[in-house]
């Protein structure tokens, strides 16, 4: 092998190390962040207080990890983005894990936010290494590829809550773990030194033009898909059935969701991104009004639970490569505008959804919820295709 062949070869060794370690740190920081909602019912208990007390944790934790993740793409942007992706699965594990131990209800708050600036300080890292480490023709396939460890993280996460709020201490040391490898693996990554710092108008003005319809795009599709998962325990009542099929259905939706990334993001380095946002979203419309109608009575149930799943969340990794290439002297900020606070948006209006149930019927509200799918799809079409380049 010659030499210039063998440099090639450990540097695309070293890439996919970085990648591996940054998805590795994914999974677990998005498991912690999945421990949250099923152990509502044993924080209750436990602090004795209300279930609007108990909500206000999982809005607290929006907050910090999601709404707020473009100022700590930011900070990660002004310091060394080594230490900030390891630092999400460790300071995420030590705040939910201790969840059990905390001496009050306001204590308890405290270490939901500290949990959560762990994840927001993580994503825009994590999304940054794998974006400026893949090769420029494999791009939305490695984004994809660490959306998909989110993805199976959260699908992880109910399992850790199992063991009861007291004994979840004992995941505590695998973050530690997977902090130390994360740090170990990938490289410092930190603003050159005297270089120029980018001004409050640049970072404003990345959040302009076709980023703002893209994340508005994004808003309105995860507010569609958020909102179909809020109602379906109450559509599920409705029609005879019960946790057991209501668990069963997310975890297919979860499932194929990973799934669709990848193969999004795959079909995106080949035929583009915005042929990809435009067709995903427009052929999940008549699919999940589809759904919606459907029970587990029927056979097709869960193979179009597969498929609706896997055309929504498509988009997702494609959405971030094509911030990231919009912006592509600031991927970590691009990313986290997509990844948080385009999320974390749409769950702060969730509440809308909730409220046109009480008015109507779960069913109504779910269907007005996919609604939104189409002005998403108009703003996907009016989208420019970004330049590939390397970052």
């Amino acid at each position: 092998m010659q030499a210039g062949q063998a440099v090639q070869v450990q540097a695309t060794r070293s890439a996919v190390a970085i990648a591996l370690a940054v998805t590795l740190g994914h999974f677990i920081n998005d498991a912690y962040g999945g421990m949250l909602t099923p152990l509502a019912p044993a924080i209750r208990s436990q602090f004795g207080v209300s279930i609007a007390a108990v909500t206000l944790l999982a809005s607290v934790f929006s907050l910090t990890s999601s709404v707020l993740q473009p100022v700590l793409g930011i900070i990660g942007e002004r310091f060394d983005r080594r230490l900030m992706a390891a630092a999400g699965p460790a300071l995420t594990g030590i705040g939910l894990t201790f969840m059990g131990y905390a001496p009050a209800f306001g204590a308890l708050m405290l270490l939901v936010a500290l949990a959560g600036f762990g994840s927001g300080f993580f994503h825009p890292a994590g999304a940054a290494y794998t974006a400026r480490y893949s090769p420029l023709h494999q791009r939305g396939l490695w984004a994809s590829i660490f959306s998909a460890g989110g993805t199976a993280g959260m699908a992880l996460g109910p399992v850790f809550a199992g063991v009861g709020l007291h004994a979840l201490p004992i995941f505590a040391p695998i973050g530690l773990l997977v902090a130390a490898i994360s740090y170990a693996v990938t490289p410092s990554d930190r603003p050159v030194a005297g270089a120029k710092r980018a001004t409050l108008p640049e970072y404003l003005g990345i959040f302009r033009g076709p980023m703002v319809r893209l994340w508005a795009m994004a808003v309105l599709r995860s507010l569609a898909s958020m909102g179909y998962n809020a109602m379906l325990p109450f559509i599920m009542l409705a029609r005879g059935f019960g946790i057991r099929e209501t668990a069963l259905t997310l975890a297919v939706f979860s499932v194929a969701s990973a799934v669709g990334g990848i193969v999004g993001g795959r079909i995106s380095d080949r035929i583009g991104r915005v042929p990809v946002l435009r067709s995903a979203i427009v052929a999940t419309i008549p699919l999940f009004a589809w759904l919606i109608f459907s029970s587990p009575a029927e056979w097709f149930f869960y193979p179009l639970t597969f498929l609706v799943g896997a055309l929504v969340n498509a988009s997702i990794p494609v959405g971030v490569v094509t911030a990231q290439e919009y912006a592509p002297g600031h991927v970590a900020v691009a990313s986290s505008i997509m990844m948080g606070f385009s999320w974390g948006f749409a769950g702060l209006l969730i509440v809308l959804v909730g409220l046109l149930a009480d008015a109507t019927t779960p069913v109504i509200a779910a269907l007005a919820s996919l609604t939104l799918m189409v002005p998403s799809a108009f703003l996907a079409a009016s989208l420019p295709e970004p330049e590939k380049r390397n970052f």
